[in-house]
C-alpha cells in the first residue's frame, strides 16, 4: 500500500485537481474529454452537498484519485444508502493499492454517516474494478435486475 498517500473529504479549493481526475474518468467510460465541464459538474455537486467526494493525494498534493459517494435511501429496509458512483485512480498512480484506500475510507464514511448499505455498479468488462470489489466483500446482485431509462 501507498503509505504517502492521504485520503479526505475534498474541498471546493480542490476542485481542480479533482476536475482532472474525473474528466479521465469520463474518458475511461468512453466519454469526450470536457474538462470545464468536468468542472462545472464537481462544483456544482460540492455546492448543493448532492455527493460526498474522498479524494486521495500524494505528499506534494497532487490529487491521484477520488471516490464520489450519492446519498440515497432503502425504501425496503427504511434506511439510508450511499451509492458509489464513482471510483478512479490516475493511471500513473494505479497498482499501489490507492484505490482499495479509497474504498476502504468509503466504507468508513458511510458506517460513521449512518448508512446502512454502499451499493455500485460497473461495466461487465471491468473485471479489474469487480476483482477488488469482490476482494473487499461486495457482492453481486443475484436478486434484482436493474434497469435505466435514458431521459
Amino acid at each position: 500500500m501507498q503509505t504517502g498517500v492521504q485520503i479526505k473529504i475534498a474541498e471546493p479549493a480542490e476542485l481542480s485537481g479533482l476536475a482532472s481526475l474525473f474528466d479521465g474518468y469520463r474518458q475511461f467510460y468512453g466519454m469526450e474529454s470536457d474538462l470545464a465541464g468536468a468542472q462545472a459538474f464537481l462544483s456544482e455537486r460540492m455546492r448543493r452537498g448532492d455527493s460526498v467526494i474522498l479524494v486521495a493525494k500524494e505528499q506534494e498534493g497532487l490529487s491521484v484519485g477520488f471516490v464520489q459517494l450519492y446519498p440515497a435511501f432503502s425504501s425496503v429496509r427504511m434506511a439510508p444508502i450511499f451509492i458509489l458512483n464513482d471510483l478512479y485512480v490516475d493511471q500513473d498512480w494505479r497498482g499501489r493499492g490507492i484505490g482499495e484506500r479509497l474504498m476502504e475510507a468509503a466504507r468508513r464514511h458511510a458506517v460513521q454517516s449512518g448508512n446502512i448499505a454502499l451499493e455500485l455498479a460497473t461495466e461487465k468488462t471491468n473485471e479489474r474494478a469487480q476483482r477488488l470489489y469482490e476482494k473487499l466483500g461486495y457482492s453481486r446482485d443475484r436478486t434484482f435486475y436493474h434497469y435505466a431509462l435514458d431521459l
